[in-house]
C-alpha cells in the first residue's frame, strides 16, 4: 500500500522528468508539484455564463448541448462553466483518464512482454515437447517485432518442435470488438485480449488486372515484414451493398466486398475478430523463414507451464501513452486500461474494468462518473466537464503528453501571441471533446474540458451507416471552431 501512494505523489514529477528523456522538446525542467486531487475549490463568487460565450454557441449551431469548465490551474478555482455538472459523452477525452490511470497502476516504466514457452527439454536443436505463444497483452506488437520473437526462438538453439503448437491469450479478457453498435468494417473498432497484433487489423490491397479480374492481398503488413495470413480472406462479389460484408467460422474471418466500390488500385485496414489466431498464425510464418516448422496453432485458456526461451518487450507506458494520445489508439487505451485493472485484481470483462477506472476518477473528487469502456469509443460513457478538468489539473503531469492544438482562425487571426493549448480531442458522431491546458508567458495556467453533443441526431444513425453520416463532418468542424474561439476568450479573459 504504502508503494502506491508514493507512487501518486511522486506521479507529476515521474511523467516530467520521464518525459525530457522521451519526447522530442519536452521541457526540461520537472512538472511542479500537484495535488492529490478533490473537489474543485468554490469560486469566490457565483460561476458567470459570459454572454460572449453563449453568442459563439449560439453561432456554432449546433443542437443537443454545449458544456465546459475552465478552472485555475494552480488553485482549482472555477472561472466559467456551462453544464460543468451534466454528464456528456467525452469521447477519446477519455483516453486522457486512461493514461492517468495506466501510469498509476503500472508506472511509467512498465513494458508489455510476449514470449514463447518451451513445455520440454531442447536437446540439440530439437525440443521434445510443446512451443507454447505467450500473449501479455501488448498493443504495440507489430510484424517486426514478432519476427524478432522468430529470430530469438532460433538464437535459443531451437531448429525443430515435436509436440504442439499452442497460443495462451488468457492474460487479458478477450472481446471480437470493443463495441457492439459500430460498423463491421471500420478497424477502430478493434478486437482486443491478451495477444494482438497490427492493432488487430488486417491490410487489404487491390489492384484491377484487364477487364474486372483483381489481384487481392490480406496482409499482416509491417514496415520490415509483411506476410499473408490464412485468418483473414477476401472475395469480390456483385452487389449494390453493402460494401463490405464479414462472417466467420473456424477462427477465421471471411470477407466479401462490392465489386463497384473498388476503383483501379486501392488498400486499406480491415479489423481481425481472432487475433490472437493472427498473431499465431503469422509467427507461424515467420518461424518457418528461420527454418523452424510448426504445426496450426492451437488456443488454449490455462496458461502452460515450461521454460520461458524467447521474449521480446514494448516501449515504456509513457511513450506508449504519448502515442494513444496523439494517435487516439482506441486498443492501446483497451489493453492500457485492462492491464492497469489486472494489477489491482482479476478483471472478468471490459466494463467490469472501465467501472474499477470510474472509481479512480471518482476518487479525484469528480463526483459520480460512467464508463463503459477505455477509449470513449461506447455510447453510454459519460463524464462532467467539471469531473474531467478537475483530474487534468490534479494530475497535470500528462500535460507533456498530449498534442499542441493551434489557436489559429484564419490568417488574419493567427494563434494568440505568447498563449500555448495542449489537448486531447475527442470525436464521435455528432460528439465532439477536447480536454488540457492553456499557458501563457505571463505564467498564467489553465485547465478545461470542453463537450458538445447532439445524442439524439447520434443515437437515430443506423450502425451500419456510422462510419460517414451525412452531416457529420460539417457538425464536427463547426464544433472544433467553437471551441478554438472559446479558449481564445478564456485566454484573453484569465490570463
Amino acid at each position: 500500500m504504502s508503494n502506491r501512494l508514493t507512487r501518486r505523489l511522486v506521479l507529476g514529477g515521474l511523467l516530467a522528468n520521464a518525459s525530457t528523456l522521451a519526447l522530442a522538446g519536452a521541457p526540461e525542467t520537472s512538472v511542479r508539484p500537484v495535488s492529490r486531487g478533490g473537489a474543485p475549490v468554490v469560486p469566490a463568487r457565483p460561476v458567470r455564463l459570459v454572454s460572449r460565450s453563449e453568442q459563439l454557441i449560439s453561432k456554432a449551431n449546433l443542437g443537443g448541448r454545449v458544456g465546459y469548465a475552465v478552472m485555475e490551474a494552480d488553485t482549482g478555482r472555477v472561472l466559467e462553466a456551462r453544464l460543468g455538472a451534466v454528464k456528456m459523452p467525452p469521447a477519446s477525452t477519455l483516453k486522457a483518464v486512461t493514461a492517468l490511470y495506466a501510469i498509476d497502476r503500472l508506472g511509467p516504466s512498465y513494458r508489455f512482454g510476449t514470449e514463447v514457452l518451451a513445455t520440454g527439454p531442447v536437446r540439440n536443436g530439437k525440443l521434445d515437447g510443446d512451443l507454447v505463444l505467450l500473449g501479455g497483452g501488448d498493443p504495440t506488437l507489430d510484424t517486426d517485432r514478432l519476427a524478432d520473437l522468430a529470430s530469438a526462438l532460433r538464437e535459443a538453439g531451437v531448429t525443430e518442435v515435436t509436440g504442439r503448437f499452442l497460443v495462451w491469450a488468457d492474460f487479458l479478457p478477450r472481446g471480437d470488438r470493443i463495441d457492439a453498435g459500430q460498423p463491421e468494417h471500420v478497424s477502430y473498432n478493434a478486437a482486443y485480449g491478451g495477444l494482438n497484433l497490427n492493432f488487430n487489423r488486417v491490410h487489404f490491397e487491390w489492384k484491377r488486372r484487364q477487364g474486372d479480374a483483381y489481384d487481392i492481398t490480406m496482409h499482416a503488413r509491417a514496415l520490415r515484414f509483411s506476410p499473408a495470413t490464412n485468418v483473414a480472406s477476401m472475395a469480390i462479389v456483385d452487389r449494390a451493398s453493402p460494401v463490405f460484408d464479414r462472417w466467420s467460422g473456424s477462427g477465421r474471418d471471411y470477407w466479401s466486398v462490392a465489386r463497384r466500390a473498388l476503383g483501379k488500385t486501392g488498400a486499406r485496414w480491415l479489423p481481425v475478430r481472432f487475433p490472437a489466431l493472427y498473431a499465431a498464425d503469422v509467427f507461424r510464418t515467420l518461424a518457418r523463414s528461420n527454418g523452424i516448422v510448426l504445426r496450426t496453432a492451437e488456443l488454449v485458456t490455462v496458461r502452460p507451464d515450461g521454460a520461458v526461451i524467447a521474449r521480446v518487450e514494448s516501449d515504456r507506458l509513457i511513450p506508449i501513452m504519448q502515442g494513444m494520445l496523439k494517435f487516439s489508439t482506441n486498443l492501446t487505451a483497451e489493453v492500457a486500461g485492462l492491464t492497469a485493472s489486472r494489477a489491482d485484481g482479476t478483471v472478468a470483462t471490459l466494463g467490469g474494468s472501465a467501472r474499477r477506472m470510474g472509481a479512480f476518477a471518482d476518487a479525484l473528487g469528480t463526483g459520480r462518473s460512467e464508463f463503459t469502456d477505455h477509449s470513449g469509443l461506447g455510447y453510454d460513457s459519460g463524464i462532467t466537464p467539471l469531473g474531467l478538468a478537475e483530474i487534468l489539473r490534479a494530475r497535470d503531469g500528462l500535460r507533456p503528453l498530449m498534442k499542441t492544438v493551434n489557436l489559429s482562425l484564419d490568417k488574419d487571426r493567427p494563434n494568440p501571441e505568447g498563449v500555448s493549448v495542449t489537448a486531447k480531442t475527442g470525436t464521435l458522431n455528432f460528439v465532439s471533446s477536447l480536454a488540457g491546458y492553456v499557458s501563457t508567458d505571463a505564467g498564467r495556467n489553465l485547465t478545461f474540458a470542453f463537450f458538445s453533443a447532439d445524442t439524439e441526431r447520434r443515437d437515430a444513425i443506423p450502425p451500419s451507416a456510422r462510419e460517414n453520416p451525412r452531416g457529420a463532418k460539417g457538425w464536427s468542424r463547426r464544433s472544433r471552431q467553437l471551441q478554438k474561439e472559446l479558449i481564445r476568450e478564456w485566454a484573453a479573459l484569465y490570463t
